[in-house]
């Protein structure tokens, strides 16, 4: 199993300082890649933790390609109804391009009612508009000359590396067809095998049916990180239900408090 941690890009722990550190020990440590999360407008009454500082995640993986070498690059998630379409695009292929095929691109619909309501967006319309998006992208990557849009004006998608993965966030049955419709794995929080078996086979029938391959999943989530036995045992009985990589999720204040987590998960794997 590929393993993953998220890097704060909210709050105290959002530093330039921290954030470089805490990616190069990442990368040092072998693991496989860094996940950041995504928040425009956080509401007062929301900003427990964060204090509504929370840097943008594309423009902050953007400037991690070039402080790291290796370690995958990921948004978990990127909120797709908050942006431009074909802007966004270009910057998911810059950072594609930059850092060598390195971006691993998670996105979700999102679920904030008061950031909608900030960005003057209709929350009804999310699905709607992830979806369209997500036809976008892929007519931008897969497409061999022109690309076309609802305007009917052909352009040239330049540069065109290799269309990262798509790990499509969300629970319920509206997520498992967007990923089987769009997306190389589904993208669930949580680490509860209990929970995630039934959706997970789900995910399986419908790929089946579609003629599509098996998809990833990705758990973002926590693990027993004090005891790396029974962190391990918990990635074993994920992996048997088909779990291919975890992302770790955990509060930290300061670089060594991040390399701490980081020590954790490394032992949990070499227990696994």
């Amino acid at each position: 199993m590929k393993l993953g941690i998220s890097i704060r890009l909210m709050g105290e722990a959002s530093t330039r300082g921290t954030i470089q550190e805490c990616a190069r020990a990442a990368e040092e440590a072998g693991l496989d890649d860094l996940w950041v999360p995504d928040h425009i407008a956080i509401p007062p009454d929301d900003a427990e933790g964060s204090g509504g500082r929370y840097l943008d995640p594309l423009a902050s993986l953007a400037w991690l390609a070039g402080s790291t070498e290796r370690i995958g690059l990921g948004t978990g998630v990127l909120i797709l109804p908050y942006r431009p379409g074909l802007p966004t695009a270009k910057w998911i292929a810059t950072i594609q391009e930059l850092s060598e095929g390195r971006m691993r691109l998670g996105v979700g619909v999102g679920w904030m009612r008061a950031e909608f309501k900030a960005l003057g967006l209709s929350r009804s319309d999310r699905g709607r508009s992830t979806d369209a998006q997500l036809e976008l992208l892929r007519r931008c990557f897969f497409a061999e000359e022109d690309v076309v849009v609802e305007n009917e004006q052909p352009f040239l998608f330049r540069p065109k590396p290799p269309c990262p993965p798509i790990f499509i966030g969300g629970a319920g049955e509206h997520a498992l067809q967007r990923t089987v419709r769009f997306g190389d794995g589904w993208m669930p929080m949580g680490a509860d095998p209990a929970r995630l078996r039934p959706d997970i086979a789900r995910l399986h029938a419908l790929a089946q049916d579609a003629k599509r391959p098996t998809p990833e999943v990705i758990c973002l989530g926590a693990l027993e990180t004090t005891d790396p036995y029974r962190g391990a045992s918990q990635l074993n009985e994920l992996a048997e239900i088909g779990v291919t990589r975890f992302v770790l999720g955990g509060r930290y204040r300061s670089a060594g408090e991040f390399r701490t987590l980081v020590d954790r998960l490394v032992a949990i794997r070499t227990a696994a």
